[in-house]
């Protein structure tokens, strides 16, 4: 999946948010060598599926299958060569022919095209990173689900606007990212399953160059490889692969979303939620009391990245004729940036639930911001029957102006508004101004967004990895 390194000597650029804070073990199955070893398990499978065809003999598959090899490459000749060539695969195949017995160099890529190759090895690659990213999604999607089960009493206020509007539990705000999550899990599980696809096409997309039985060839290959077989060619068709992109940066956006609720919540004048940490952790250097919420701002990074690669892969895909002329390419480091930041803003997210301090306190503390005018529409709504839609809304909002003037309470100023009378006919006034009185579905919101979660974690992920040889 990675693009080819830079040339000997060549300084590659240094990227902190993938090289520091990304998924290691994603950015290991994105390296060059494993990249160039998924190639080469192609070329081995397509070599073994002629053989087992008679097109070739079994002494030069069995050939192909000891020399096409990763250990084998001098890799700094091969990116050197796929400068002065553009494409990494022919500069393999010299490697491989010079080095190895005559079989190999007749029987190697027979019938085969640079982008048949690459193409396969490229879902291979994202087979196995996929199955990374759906681990990391089940293990943050669980850590959210744990959240919103434990705080599905703890009170808050919520907000629209980035204003105070209603109360609600911070069990409930955490079910809508767990329902995002469950979706995505679906959404992932699609995906993979329609870009698992070989491609063995040849040079136009015709398969001319493996006759009669290229239609048995490619199933044998795909049957070898554990991909899905297909007769028509998709050199120019990359709308699979511009869906998994999508995906992955929705998940990513997902990520993000939590990411700038834990900043905005962690802010001291709030102080509703905070990043977990020991010493140093999201330190200044110059500013000694900072503990700044570091994992949320990688994340927040990471995810407004992985959205900027949708319409770079959408770009992909106006690809004209029968192969690319330069779209392709944008590929090569667009599809790989994606899954990795993707990747990356879950190991993150990850991180931050694990160790997310909650407190109950400050949320119920910030249910009295402006004298408690958040329950302004639970005082209206049980006005309604006495006085009616809209005088209720007239009263209340009159109660409201008066408490912002005067800096009173807003329970105070609603009774002076209304008057014995109502007030008398209302009941007692604490308790239709008590939060925990006006929050509605709350817990059936969490119990819901649980069991979809439940049910998307209970689905097989499409396509799982096989172990593969280097």
């Amino acid at each position: 999946m990675a693009s080819p390194a830079p040339a000997t000597g060549a300084r590659a650029p240094y990227l902190p948010l993938l090289e520091v804070f990304g998924d290691p073990t994603t950015t290991e199955l994105l390296s060059e060598s494993a990249t160039i070893a998924a190639w080469l398990e192609v070329e081995r499978a397509l070599a073994a599926a002629q053989a087992e065809l008679g097109l070739v003999s079994p002494e030069a598959a069995a050939a192909v299958d000891a020399f096409a090899r990763v250990d084998r490459l001098d890799m700094a000749a091969v990116r050197e060569r796929t400068r002065w060539i553009g494409y990494p695969v022919l500069p393999i195949l010299e490697q491989l022919r010079r080095g190895s017995p005559p079989e190999v160099a007749a029987t190697i890529h027979w019938g085969a095209t640079t982008q048949d190759i690459m193409d396969s090895g490229l879902v291979l690659g994202l087979r196995t990173a996929l199955a990374r990213i759906d681990q990391l999604l089940v293990e943050v999607g669980d850590l959210t689900a744990a959240h919103a089960d434990r705080h599905r009493s703890t009170v808050m206020v919520g907000r629209t606007h980035a204003q105070p509007a209603v109360p609600t539990t911070f069990g409930a705000k955490v079910a809508v990212w767990l329902s995002e999550f469950a979706r995505h899990r679906d959404r992932l599980n699609a995906a993979g399953r329609r870009v698992l696809v070989l491609s063995l096409f040849g040079a136009g997309g015709t398969s001319a160059a493996l006759g009669s039985r290229s239609r048995d060839v490619r199933r044998l290959v795909a049957q070898r490889l554990g991909l899905a077989a297909v007769d028509v060619p998709w050199h120019a068709a990359r709308d699979n692969l511009a869906e998994v992109a999508f995906v992955l940066a929705s998940i990513s956006a997902t990520c993000g979303k939590i990411a700038r609720e834990v900043i905005d919540l962690s802010r001291p004048e709030i102080g509703e939620l905070r990043e977990g940490g020991h010493d140093h952790r999201g330190a200044s250097s110059t500013m000694p009391q900072k503990a700044n919420p570091i994992s949320s701002e990688v994340v927040i990074g990471m995810s407004s990245l992985a959205a900027q690669q949708v319409p770079a892969l959408l770009a992909a895909m106006r690809t004209g004729h029968e192969r690319a002329a330069g779209e392709w390419q944008i590929e090569w480091d667009s599809l790989p940036t994606v899954v990795g930041l993707a990747a990356g803003c879950l190991l993150n997210t990850r991180d931050i639930l694990t160790g997310l301090t909650v407190s109950a306190e400050r949320m119920r503390a910030g249910l009295e911001v402006e004298g408690g005018m958040v329950m302004a529409e639970a005082a209206m709504m049980a006005l309604v029957p006495h006085v009616g839609r809209a005088h209720a809304d007239d009263l209340v909002r009159a109660a409201c102006v008066e408490a912002r003037a005067s800096g009173a309470g807003f329970g105070d100023a609603l009774g002076r508004t209304l008057g014995a009378q109502l007030l008398e006919a209302l009941g007692p006034l604490e308790l239709v101004l008590d939060p925990a009185t006006y929050l509605g579905e709350t817990d059936t919101v969490v119990d819901a967004a649980i069991e979809t979660w439940h049910r998307a974690r209970r689905v097989p992920r499409a396509g799982r990895a096989r172990p593969r040889p280097s």
